[in-house]
């Protein structure tokens, strides 16, 4: 007996009427990537270890999928290492390449690369897949796309605003309103952990920090404490973890916080100057707003951090995200070179869209037009019209046998075909062809001479 196939966690095979509300989403995000001013690139879905290794933290080093080198991969292993079962140095023997995990790195390499080609600053977008190893559960699986926009080589702050209008027009255009764009500052981070003695243990701070929505203020504090920062230095941070009032309010609470950091009084600087400039300029729909606690988890990020939240009533975590990394480049080799790029989260803008219903009902339907098939001689002039109607631009298609024209019927009901064309003996005597309407039940006969009549009406609804 043949074992059931099945596909590995973190997976999806992906329907027709899937791939359609994903491409509608693609679609969106694409023409506003180049309303925006960005150009499309793309790179190999694995890359050299040691380009992806290294760049995203132990936690995100940990999620990287590596694959093993062609042939006996275990031949270039010796005896102590084997027997020693150290998985790190036996994957530096083993593995070679790995699929990558975000688009960001491979960006950067593609910049150190191509630095000759690339006129500065280089706006790019890309759309590709990512792998991550990671714990499947809702919105998280292991292979999913990403949407993403770089701009390196300008360091100007103007860019942090243009994204956050990037990310503003992009969900306006796809009708989810209520979008929390929520801002912080490495620097802020960086100062933050400097006033509280804790500067030391900077990446471990920021990594527990960006996990409070996740685990709650207790959750932090313990984690942050296994880390080594002190009792006071918990103490000290613990106020922010519920700041409130405006952003205005906020900012000066962190300006005065912050008075002895010079690292952190930039960050502080930086991020009024986005907000009194995006205020300036106003949003569509989406909400701009500073969260201190976002931190994001990843070591390449230095100034300004952005996420996204979804509307509060749908329980989703960030649908997108992103920030400035200005010596990414520099660990490829090329140094002075800014960056800043945001993400979108594909995969959790789909669920969102569909739990808020907000896919336009049209994307369901793959066909306009189905041809019936009552024989060979009606089937030929069935698929005489359908050619016509295909180089109008209709959907149309010929049901391909003269199979019982219920079954014929019952196909185009699956398939969500709003008009049906039956073209039998009688009409290809009379040369004519009856256009039912499945919704309405309504029937129109029109003459096979004269089909511009049909793709008329067509387009006229």
């Amino acid at each position: 007996m043949a074992q059931k196939p099945s596909i590995p966690k973190g997976t999806r095979d992906f329907t027709p009427s899937e791939v359609a509300k994903r491409n509608y989403i693609f679609g969106v995000i694409k023409k506003h990537f180049e309303i925006f001013g960005f150009q499309p690139i793309e790179t190999p879905s694995f890359e050299n270890s040691d380009t992806l290794m290294g760049k995203y933290g132990d936690e995100g080093d940990r999620l990287i999928f590596k694959i093993l080198n062609s042939g006996d991969f275990l031949n270039k292993v010796d005896d102590a290492t084997y027997i020693s079962k150290d998985s790190t140095s036996l994957t530096s023997k083993i593995s070679e390449k790995a699929l990558r995990y975000d688009l960001t790195v491979p960006f950067a390499r593609y910049v150190v690369m191509h630095q000759n080609e690339i006129d500065f600053p280089f706006k790019r977008y890309q759309i590709q897949p990512v792998w991550r190893a990671d714990r499947p559960q809702k919105g998280r699986f292991r292979e999913f796309y990403q949407c993403d926009a770089d701009v390196v080589g300008a360091d100007s702050l103007l860019q942090e605003v243009e994204f956050i209008q990037l990310y503003d027009a992009v969900f306006a255009d796809l009708g989810l309103e209520g979008v929390n764009i929520k801002v912080n500052n490495r620097k802020i981070l960086a100062g933050i952990a400097e006033v509280i003695g804790a500067k030391d243990v900077l990446i471990d701070f920021t990594v527990a920090l960006d996990k409070l929505d996740k685990i709650g203020a207790e959750g932090v504090k313990k984690e942050m404490s296994d880390k080594g920062i002190s009792v006071d230095s918990i103490a000290k941070v613990e106020p922010l973890f519920s700041l409130s009032g405006s952003n205005s309010e906020q900012l000066s609470t962190l300006k005065e916080l912050l008075a002895d950091s010079k690292e952190g009084s930039k960050g502080v600087e930086e991020l009024a100057f986005i907000f009194e400039t995006v205020d300036a300029l106003g949003l569509l729909s989406a909400q701009l707003s500073i969260d201190v606690t976002l931190a994001r988890g990843l070591n390449y990020y230095t100034g300004t951090i952005l996420e996204v939240a979804a509307p509060q009533k749908v329980d989703m975590g960030s649908i997108g995200g992103g920030g400035r990394y200005d010596d990414l480049t520099g660990i490829f080799g090329l140094k002075d070179v800014s960056g800043v790029g945001i993400s979108f989260g594909l995969d959790r803008i789909y669920l969102v869209l569909e739990e808020l219903g907000l896919f336009p009902e049209t994307l369901d339907q793959s066909l306009q037009v189905l041809c019936l098939n009552f024989g060979a001689k009606e089937a030929l002039a069935a698929l005489k019209l359908t050619t016509f109607l295909r180089k109008s631009g209709t959907k149309a298609d010929l049901y391909p046998s003269d199979a019982k024209i219920q079954k014929q019927f019952k196909y185009a009901n699956n398939r969500n075909v709003p008009y049906v064309i039956l073209i039998g003996e009688k009409e290809l005597a009379e040369n004519s062809f009856v256009v039912k309407n499945m919704e309405s039940g309504a029937q129109e006969t029109y003459n096979l001479k004269s089909p511009e009549d049909f793709i008329h009406q067509l387009k006229m609804e």
